[in-house]
């Protein structure tokens, strides 16, 4: 019995003294990343981490340099990916940086540097996303702003590329479907710039859209198409395609109708309303008003339509 005291008399002098070398050694690690926090950030944070499974070990006689390494670790965390993306590293690397500092901030219970690394992590799949649309692999595109739209749902920017990205794969219910989402959302913000960007990008689109199958004399396809152009907004060559697709579908009281709207949206030179003067003289033709179309054709006796201008009057026998 007395060795037995003997011995726990021992240990409990000896207690205090093992706890101030544990402590030690936490306070060594704390010292190791505060030294290079400013030259070498990721030595600093697996000093820190270290810190930390350290603290855990020795008990309460360490926690507040754990408390100290908590605080730190999610900044510096997040600094690594930010230095990353303006470095601009590959968009895996910066992935890769954002998602162990928002894991970081997790851990930690650190809502700022949460918000402030899940930014990096949308910039890094927008980067992704644009190396894959180099590549013209535009499924991968689509995936990447679908994945950044998984981080932040209303990160429009996101909704808005997708659309560029459909454009690009000529998938027109895709991009009505994706520009309209992108208008609603923005709808009652602030931006009032890329809005109008999305409309004129729509509107550019379903009018060549249009175009292209007027070309082809799909005529019904066509006037569906420029329907949904419509919708984002007018200009003068919108009104020209409709007036080419109505006057070919004999519809002459909206092709007439069309070219005049055209017309008095073009303020260029003669040659540039010949076109619409071309178009009205179609349709006065078609409406049997020889004398207007006379006329119009005169107009319209420019570039590419000086010579079926020339011939229309011919045939309509114009003075």
């Amino acid at each position: 019995m007395k060795k037995i005291a003997t011995i726990l008399v021992v240990l409990a002098l000896l207690g205090p003294a093992i706890n101030a070398q544990d402590r030690n050694e936490v306070v060594n690690a704390y010292n190791e990343g505060a030294k290079v926090v400013k030259t070498d950030i990721n030595a600093a944070i697996v000093s820190f981490e270290n810190v930390i499974t350290l603290a855990d070990k020795v008990g309460d006689s360490a926690a507040d340099l754990k408390q100290k390494a908590v605080q730190v670790l999610p900044g510096l965390y997040f600094k690594v990916a930010y230095n990353m993306m303006n470095e601009k590293k590959p968009a895996a690397e910066v992935l890769r940086a954002a998602k162990a500092a928002v894991a970081s901030s997790e851990k930690y219970n650190s809502a700022a540097n949460k918000a402030n690394a899940e930014k990096v992590l949308l910039q890094g799949y927008n980067m992704l996303a644009g190396e894959y649309f180099a590549k013209s692999d535009y499924t991968n595109a689509i995936v990447s702003y679908d994945s950044a739209m998984m981080v932040n749902p209303g990160y429009s920017n996101a909704i808005y590329n997708k659309a560029t990205v459909y454009i690009k794969q000529n998938n027109p219910v895709a991009v009505e479907e994706t520009v309209d989402l992108f208008l609603e959302k923005t709808k009652n913000g602030t931006d009032t710039v890329k809005p109008k960007q999305a409309r004129v990008m729509a509107l550019e689109y379903f009018r060549s859209a249009g175009s292209q199958s007027s070309q082809a004399d799909k005529l019904d396809e066509a006037l569906s198409l420029l329907n949904k152009a419509s919708k984002y907004g007018e200009d003068k060559d919108l009104y020209y395609y409709y007036a080419d697709v109505y006057n070919k579908q004999k519809n002459y009281d909206k092709g007439l109708e069309s070219a005049q709207k055209g017309l008095a949206l073009e303020t260029g030179t003669a040659e540039a309303k010949a076109k619409f003067y071309f178009q009205t003289g179609l349709a006065q033709e078609g409406k049997g008003q020889t004398a207007e179309a006379c006329a119009s054709f005169k107009n319209s006796l420019f570039g590419p339509f000086a010579e079926p201008s020339k011939a229309k009057r011919t045939n309509l026998k114009c003075k």
